[in-house]
This record gives structure tokens, C-alpha cells and sequence, in this order.
């Protein structure tokens, strides 16, 4: 049998590498990802409410503003380039979105 990718000899040496299937860049990026998060929550809070929703809440409603302002950017064909600040306005549009969005479905 012909030895694969994925054959055992071939994942020998792994063991001694912490992750050897993410490039240590990977976890700065999960970390700007949550304070992107965090900030584009914060200010989504102070322009619908006039305030925050705790650090928590602000990741939260950041994150997941995140996901849905970089889907409602790409379906509008919208690119702002890459960055901090064009991220953080993405974030902040779709944080937005989501607290008008979540105001409405409470309202029914």
C-alpha cells in the first residue's frame, strides 16, 4: 500500500510541535478578533442605547456583529480594504444591525 498524507510515518515528528496545524499568527488574530469585538460592541452600545453592555455583552454583540457585518458587506459587494479601522467599521455596522434587528424581533 502506497504511503498517504495522512499515513502514521508521516505524523511522527507532530508530537513535538504544541500545533502543528495553526501558525502561531493565528491566535493574534483571535485575539484582535475579540477586541474588534469588543470596541465595535462598545460602540454600538453608545449609539443605540447611550451605553455599553458590560465587556461581555460588548465581545458578544461585537463578535457576532463581526460575522454579520462582514456577510451583509460582501452580499452588498462592499469592500472597505483591509485593516484595523475598515474592520472596526464592519464590525460597528453589523453590531449595529444586530441591536436593531434584536430591538424589532423584541417588539412582535
Amino acid at each position: 500500500m502506497k504511503a498517504g498524507v495522512f499515513a502514521p510515518e508521516h505524523l511522527a515528528g507532530l508530537a513535538a510541535h504544541p500545533d502543528p496545524f495553526r501558525p502561531a499568527s493565528l491566535h493574534m488574530e483571535i485575539v484582535w478578533f475579540i477586541l474588534i469585538g469588543l470596541v465595535a460592541g462598545w460602540l454600538a452600545g453608545l449609539i443605540m442605547k447611550g451605553g455599553g453592555y458590560g465587556p461581555i455583552g460588548d465581545i458578544i454583540v461585537g463578535v457576532l456583529g463581526s460575522l454579520l457585518g462582514g456577510w451583509l458587506f460582501g452580499q452588498f459587494g462592499v469592500s472597505l480594504g483591509g485593516g484595523l479601522g475598515a474592520n472596526l467599521v464592519v464590525a460597528t455596522v453589523g453590531a449595529l444591525v444586530l441591536i436593531l434587528t434584536l430591538r424589532v424581533v423584541k417588539r412582535l
